[in-house]
């Protein structure tokens, strides 16, 4: 969580997570809900809007642009590199 975006979740810009097992594969819309119940500590609405990111925030996986990988329905893989970065800024 970088550009403030860590501020929501205790302050913590790096969380390394090992996710439950299901039967479906993990994939970026249940990653969002996830992190919502178990890292987010507080104003959720800066975070999550809907099923997915508030607009403002930038999300990277593995160093590319979630847009060119699926968005929400990106299937997660082992050792993914998540990146939430938040360009919104107050005035």
């Amino acid at each position: 969580f970088r550009g403030g975006a860590e501020l929501l979740f205790d302050g913590v810009k790096k969380h390394q997570v090992t996710l439950p097992c299901q039967p479906e594969p993990w994939d970026i819309r249940n990653l969002l809900k996830w992190i919502k119940e178990n890292l987010l500590k507080e104003r959720p609405e800066l975070f999550i809007q809907g099923e997915s990111v508030r607009p403002g925030i930038l999300v990277l996986i593995n160093e590319a642009d979630w847009e060119l990988m699926g968005e929400l329905d990106y299937k997660l893989q082992d050792q993914d590199n998540v990146l939430f970065i938040s360009t919104l800024h107050g005035g």
